[in-house]
Parts: structure tokens; C-alpha cells; sequence
């Protein structure tokens, strides 16, 4: 197959990062991959695993945008596409309306945020990340909706990766245990967990156990995490926290750690290099993988839903406590490490996803084109929709309340189930 892969952007981050890796799994396949996109530094990726790189029309700065959707449209003609395959609604949307619409390919859209957007169109089928998203897209209407869940390259990212000189580089302790998390520094989802690790972290040092905080990252967060490193320092009395700025390769953060934190894809990272992981969410949720936890992630996604909707301090200690006991039991890492990396090479592989990705392809290319009037509706109710959101954005912006990430900012549907107080959408209970 002619596969163009189209991700939503080519800044380090998890759900592009997945796109190209997959793509390059995919091509070890046998097929023919393509990537289109804006510039970005995961367009050098892209060329080492030998795929070929496709600039997107400079002039597609909106999102959505009818130039991107234009040239999608003109690529699958002169190049004979057989499938597109857009990555986040904006991707999804602007396939949609040109291969799709236009020229009858089947085209395919990954959602790895929290929610689905409401206006993507029904008839295009959808991979998400967990099943809660998948009962909740299926119950709004989406005829196909795959679970898929992120994949991690376990050869590059194993436990016997060598992670070099990373912490002298960087004036860690070689001595002192380390916590890493490795995510972009965003405001929707990552920012309370950052300021709460650099709190308890900070706590945990200045009574005398030593432990120290790399963070690995960038993003429009960074001044406000920033500052709350430089108060966890003052107030441990030395280099308890510290940032690295973005990392071209985050390899060597994930294997000079002797623990991790975090969520979604960054969370599978560190479980294939073996390492104990504390998985993070938001609203003070703080969570050890182990077999009796286990289950409630594979349900809800690398992720959770504390119970403290304003007390930080709340989720701080609760991340202070399971440092502590992992920090007073060292044997037990081995035995963590050893869990995570077996759920990560039987579940998240790049080869499982490529291939599950293939069937996906074929089934889309197999099925037979949806009645014009049915995508028609579609087409109509998907455009109302996306006017509905822009207008409503725009309203956010000019009140100054719009989110960053804008589905990955939780709703309180989501809270509420993921806090067991309501049914996912479409489960019986």
C-alpha cells in the first residue's frame, strides 16, 4: 500500500512521535510511507527511518485549513495514494474534506488526546487509546472505532540502553536517586503534576532523604515550572530539581533514571526501559504500576482523576508517600522494572501496532463507499460543529479563558467516570 501519514505537528511530543515511529514500522512492513507536515524536528526522524518527507503548503497556517486540505487532495492524485492517515482532529478534518470528499480514499484518524472532538465525522473511522474513549466515541455515533494504544519502539528503548554521560552533563548526583518524567510543559494536563513532583521532591530532600528531579521538556509552561524548581532548590538546600530544556533524544533521561513519572506514551517509554513508574494525572491522582493496578490502567489509559478538584497539596503528599515507600524499598525496583517491560513488549510493540495498523488500512480500503446522502449528512453536521467550536474558541480567546490543548483539557463527564461516579458512555453498569 501507498500510505500517506499527516501528524498534526513536528514538535517532540508523544502522539507525533507515535505517528512517525508507526510509519516506520509500517515501511519494515513493506508498504510505502510518505509523511506530510509542517517543519518540525521530527521531520530529521522521518528521514532516518527512511521515509519519505512531504512539506505541507506553507500556506496551511489555520487549523483546520482548505489549503492543507487542497494539497492533500492534489498528492493523492499525482502519487496515487491508496489511504491517508491524519493524526488528531485538524489532520482528520482537513482528509476528510479533501481525499475523502473529493476523491472517495478511505482516510483514518488517530485521536491520543482525552476526547474526541465532536464535529469529527462519523463515517471516518477512528484509533483512540483507551477503551473509556472508544465507549464514549461509539456512543456518540463514530460507525468504526479501533482501540490502538500508543506504541513504544522496545528495541530503541530497552533497559539496556546506555545513557552515556546524561547525568554528569547535566550536574546530577551520581550518587543520589532520580526521578525523571520526561513531557512537554503544557498547561492542559502535565502542569499540576509538574509543580506538585517539584514540591514533594523538594520535601523529601530537605528531611534528609536523599532524592533528586530531572524534567525533560519545553513548552509554554516552562517559566511557571521554572520557578517552581528554583523554589524546590531553596528550599532543599541544593540541586533537588533541575530542567534540561527540550531533548532531540529523551533515551538517555528515561535510562539514567532510577524512577519515572508520567503519563500516556511517556509512561509506556519508561515501563520498556524498565523502570518503576508513578503514573500521574491530574486533580491530585498518583498511581504505582503493580499487578493490582494494573487493570485500571489498561481500562482508563496511562492517566487518572484524583479526587482533590482545588488542593494541590493534596496530590503532592500522596506523590510524597509513594516515593517515600519505593525510596525505604529499593529491592522492589528490580520487580517493578521487570513487570512494566513485560506489559510494554506484549502490548505496545511498534510490530503490534504496525500490524494492527495494516488491518485497519485494508478493512478501510475493503469497505464499501458510505451512500451520498449518509456522507452528505455527515459532511453537514461535521462543518456546523467545527463553526460551533471556532466560534466558541474565539469567544474563549477574547475572555482570555481558551485552553491550550483544547481536548486534552478534561470535562467533568470525564472526571466523573474516571472517579467512578458515572458509567462510561454506551457500558452498562
Amino acid at each position: 500500500m501507498r500510505v500517506l501519514v499527516y501528524p498534526h505537528t513536528m514538535e517532540i511530543g508523544g502522539c507525533q512521535l507515535n505517528a512517525v515511529e508507526t510509519a516506520g514500522a509500517l515501511r519494515q512492513r513493506g508498504h510505502d510511507v510518505s509523511v506530510i507536515s509542517r517543519p518540525g524536528p521530527l521531520v530529521e526522524l522521518v528521514r532516518q527511518l527512511g521515509l519519505t518527507h512531504i512539506p505541507l503548503d506553507p500556506r496551511a497556517y489555520r487549523r483546520p485549513s482548505p489549503h492543507a486540505a487542497a494539497h492533500l487532495t492534489r498528492l493523492v492524485q499525482e502519487q496515487k495514494f491508496d489511504i491517508v492517515h491524519g493524526y488528531e482532529w485538524p489532520p482528520g478534518v482537513e482528509a476528510f474534506a479533501g481525499p475523502r470528499l473529493r476523491l472517495g480514499l478511505p482516510v483514518v484518524c488517530t485521536v491520543y488526546s482525552m476526547a474526541v472532538a465532536p464535529f469529527l465525522p462519523h463515517s471516518m473511522p477512528l484509533i483512540v487509546s483507551t477503551d473509556n474513549i472508544r465507549m464514549r466515541a461509539e456512543a456518540a455515533g463514530h460507525a468504526e472505532v479501533t482501540l490502538v494504544e500508543p506504541p513504544v519502539d522496545v528495541h530503541a528503548n530497552s533497559p539496556d540502553y546506555d545513557p552515556g554521560s546524561f547525568r554528569a552533563d547535566h550536574g546530577l548526583d551520581p550518587d543520589v536517586p532520580l526521578l525523571a518524567t520526561v513531557c512537554r510543559l503544557a498547561p492542559e494536563l502535565k502542569l499540576e503534576g509538574l509543580l506538585a513532583a517539584c514540591e514533594a521532591v523538594a520535601q523529601i530532600a530537605a528531611s534528609g532523604t536523599p532524592l533528586q528531579l530531572v524534567i525533560a521538556g519545553d513548552g509554554p509552561a516552562r517559566g511557571e515550572v521554572e520557578k517552581a524548581a528554583a523554589a524546590a532548590n531553596e528550599r532543599a538546600g541544593g540541586r533537588a530539581v533541575v530542567l534540561t530544556g527540550q531533548l532531540a533524544d529523551p533515551r538517555p533521561a528515561y535510562a539514567a533514571a532510577d524512577l519515572v513519572i508520567g503519563m500516556g506514551s511517556s509512561a509506556e517509554r519508561a515501563l520498556a526501559f524498565g523502570k518503576p513508574l508513578i503514573v500521574q494525572g491530574e486533580y491530585g491522582f498518583w498511581e504505582l504500576l503493580t499487578p493490582d493496578t494494573a487493570p485500571m490502567f489498561q481500562r482508563q489509559g496511562w492517566y487518572g482523576i484524583g479526587p482533590d478538584t482545588h488542593d494541590r497539596g493534596a496530590g503532592t503528599m500522596r506523590l510524597e508517600k509513594i516515593l517515600l515507600q519505593l525510596l525505604d524499598d529499593r529491592t522492589a525496583w528490580p520487580k517493578l522494572g521487570e513487570y512494566g517491560r513485560t506489559m510494554a513488549v506484549g502490548r505496545f510493540s511498534l510490530e503490534h501496532v504496525a500490524a494492527v495498523h495494516e488491518e485497519i488500512y485494508l478493512a478501510a480500503r475493503a469497505a464499501p463507499p458510505p451512500p451520498k446522502a449518509l456522507l452528505a449528512r455527515d459532511s453537514a453536521r461535521s462543518a456546523a460543529g467545527l463553526l460551533k467550536y471556532k466560534i466558541h474558541r474565539k469567544y474563549q480567546k477574547l475572555r482570555g479563558t481558551a485552553p491550550v490543548d483544547d481536548f486534552n483539557a478534561v470535562s467533568a463527564i470525564l472526571r466523573q467516570e474516571l472517579r467512578g461516579e458515572r458509567a462510561p458512555a454506551g457500558s452498562a453498569r
